[in-house]
């Protein structure tokens, strides 16, 4: 299975990351540029080993420490970084890169250690199977012996398919052809490590306050990290590539996420480079005012976040039920299909939104669907091919409703009542006492979080009637919450019914990155649907995850033409979609699609869809920073430009992909 970097995305959780792109526009009003890019952050970093972890509060700092064998250009074209050029043989098995020699490992001061060779990326690999990686499935089933290695069933890592043939030249042997492995290479995964550091280290690899505990071979090397305090980088000179790292220094400050107008305060004294502007905050039509001219909305990405439902509960720890009969009503109506199409269609996207992103900013952020319905796949986009499969095998429900992004094309009051009136005649019959229940496991920290499950609640009881559904919120503290959800070990401890705390960035551009997630095995379910493989196996047979499997299955067996990849996929996307397992809200949880002003040059950053090597990571090599904000119509010209450059070039990138078979 193909998945990594599920990232939480309450208010309180959310990093700071970059801004949108990708390309040196320079402002007419920014000729002279700052040596410095200052931010906030939310989570200090759980660990500075970027092959072991892959959630956020690590990789938006390593990923500006460390560069693997590919990179994204300003358009998100993959480019050469750490290889200086590659090969893939005809069969599509063997990938081979050539190391450049310029590249080289520093320490934290600074001082070289050695030079980074092919064996680097061996040793890294191996060091993700010991250490447990969490972004190992990845490429477990990608790369030749590396799942019968991770299980024991042979402990000779020379069997896995991953071949240090000289100093300067990397071979992968894969299982089967796959058109986006090169999209892996920006994974934290297969990033490099040196085999005497990482032994001279042991335990103490990557210990996240000890910017000591790791070697460099990007564009920054990291001075200090003091925890709740700040996290500051400095420009590695030592860096192959020096010339297009803009930046001198790198500041991060925390911040609480509590008081929404810290950053827009810090901006006007000139703390930060850039700043989100929260339309929900009691001051916004202040900084509205002094800001009129210089704020503009960032694109959404192909991030998503959702709204989760636990099918598998047994933990009440946190609950507003009063018998086992409310308990066990709730999982009888969230098993029940129509009950779950009722909630879909019940959410008010566009009011869910515009908690975070303001009336005016809330349609640019709606997410309808769990894989981004505008990846392009020929003539029409994979979303249209989502809606043709929903039209084949449920036309009633389907008609006239659009998943495209930005429409708040799935609130629908008639189909909601239709969909419920539907679910409770059957329920009743079960024995199911109304109003069910749903427990909303809430951040109070997070104004943001509290005001989205707010509404959330509001639009499901107006529509469905509170003498129906009522959602309980279940308020608690970051350090409360995690524990019971995002961090929870097993789908034992997931104790809520519904909660709005996670999203998925993808980690390479195809669909199954976003929908295998939703397999038992390997994905995460116990995230998203609070089930594991210790849950009973009727509530799995209730799912219906037996049949999402077979057309995964299915879609994945196509691994040489990408149309008739994309078409299988969209059968996948359709039934998720009808299923209603997880409900989409919004794109993108990493700061896109969000209202900022700015002085960073519009899309002077690398651009990607997936990875770490992109805006979405905070990658900073290419980024620049003006002495003056933006304006929204400097932003507007820079977009329309960056665009049409961005067409010109990935359709050239892709004429050029036969020159690299070999």
């Amino acid at each position: 299975m193909k998945k990594s970097q599920v990232l939480a995305v309450a208010g309180a959780t959310l990093l700071a990351s970059g801004v949108l792109a990708a390309c040196s526009n320079t402002s007419s009003n920014n000729a002279k540029l700052a040596k410095d890019y200052q931010y906030v952050y939310q989570t200090d970093p759980e660990t500075l080993d970027y092959i072991v972890s892959n959630i956020d509060s690590t990789s938006f700092v390593t990923t500006n420490a460390v560069d693997g064998l590919l990179a994204n250009d300003k358009y998100g074209n993959l480019v050469p970084s750490i290889a200086e050029s590659w090969t893939v043989s005809k069969d599509g098995l063997t990938y081979t890169y050539k190391i450049r020699k310029d590249a080289k490992w520093v320490t934290a001061e600074g001082e070289e250690y050695a030079p980074v060779t092919a064996k680097d990326f061996v040793t890294g690999l191996k060091h993700a199977v010991d250490g447990k990686s969490k972004g190992l499935s990845i490429v477990s089933s990608s790369i030749k012996g590396l799942e019968a290695y991770i299980k024991g069933e042979t402990s000779d890592f020379s069997t896995v398919g991953v071949k240090a043939l000289d100093d300067q030249t990397l071979e992968y042997t894969l299982n089967q052809p796959e058109t986006f492995w090169n999209d892996k290479t920006t994974s934290g995964v297969l990033m490099p490590v040196n085999e005497e550091f990482l032994t001279s280290k042991g335990e103490g690899f990557g210990a996240p306050t000890d910017a000591n505990s790791i070697l460099y071979n990007g564009p920054f090397v990291l001075k200090s990290v003091t925890p709740k305090s700040s996290i500051e980088m400095a420009k590695n000179d030592a860096y192959w590539d020096k010339e297009n790292v803009k930046i001198e220094n790198v500041k991060f400050t925390f911040w609480d996420g509590k008081d929404q107008d810290v950053i827009a305060k810090g901006f006007a004294d000139g703390q930060y480079s850039k700043a989100r502007i929260f339309p929900t905050s009691s001051t916004y039509e202040k900084y509205a005012a002094d800001f009129k001219d210089n704020i503009y909305f960032n694109e959404p990405g192909a991030g998503v976040a959702t709204v989760s439902l636990n099918y598998g509960r047994t933990t009440y720890n946190h609950t507003a039920k009063t018998s086992d009969a409310q308990k066990t009503s709730t999982q009888k109506a969230l098993l029940n299909k129509e009950f779950r199409q009722a909630l879909n269609f019940a959410v008010d996207r566009a009011s869910y939104s515009a908690q975070t992103n303001g009336t005016d900013g809330a349609a640019v952020a709606i997410r309808n669907t769990f894989a981004p319905y505008n990846l392009q796949v020929g003539k029409k986009t994979f979303g249209e091919l989502v809606q043709e499969s929903l039209a084949k095998t449920n036309s009633s429900t389907w008609s006239n409703v659009s998943l495209a992004d930005s429409q708040n094309g799935l609130y629908n009051e008639e189909k909601a009542k239709e969909a419920f009136a539907k679910a409770k005649s059957s329920l009743q019959a079960e024995g199911v006492e109304f109003p069910i229940h749903l427990d909303a496991l809430v951040i109070q920290e997070s104004t943001a979080v509290v005001n989205r499950v707010q509404s959330l609640k509001q639009s499901i009881e107006k529509v469905l009637g509170s003498d129906n559904v009522v959602v309980d919120l279940q308020q608690m503290t970051q350090a409360e919450a995690l524990p019971i959800s995002f961090s929870a070990p097993t789908a034992k401890e997931q104790d809520w019914d519904i909660h709005t705390l996670l999203g998925w960035n993808p980690d390479y551009q195809d669909p199954s990155t976003f929908l295998d997630q939703f397999v038992l095995k390997g994905g995460s379910t116990r995230l998203y649907l609070g089930i594991d493989q210790n849950t009973d196996a009727s509530v799995v047979s209730k799912l219906g995850l037996a049949d999402y499997g077979k057309l995964l299955d299915d879609a994945n067996s196509e691994n040489q033409d990408v149309q008739k990849r994309y078409e299988k996929y969209a059968v996948a996307q359709a039934w998720l979609t009808d299923n209603a397992l997880t409900i989409p809200v919004m794109a993108s949880p990493k700061e896109t699609a969000v209202s900022y002003v700015s002085k960073v040059l519009p899309f002077s950053s690398s651009y990607s869809v997936a990875g770490l090597k992109g805006e979405n990571s905070g990658y900073l090599k290419y980024t620049e920073v003006g002495e003056k904000a933006i304006t929204k119509e400097e932003y507007e010209k820079a977009r329309e430009k960056w665009l049409k450059e961005k067409t010109e070039s990935n359709e050239k990138a892709q004429k050029e992909l036969a020159s690299h078979v070999k």
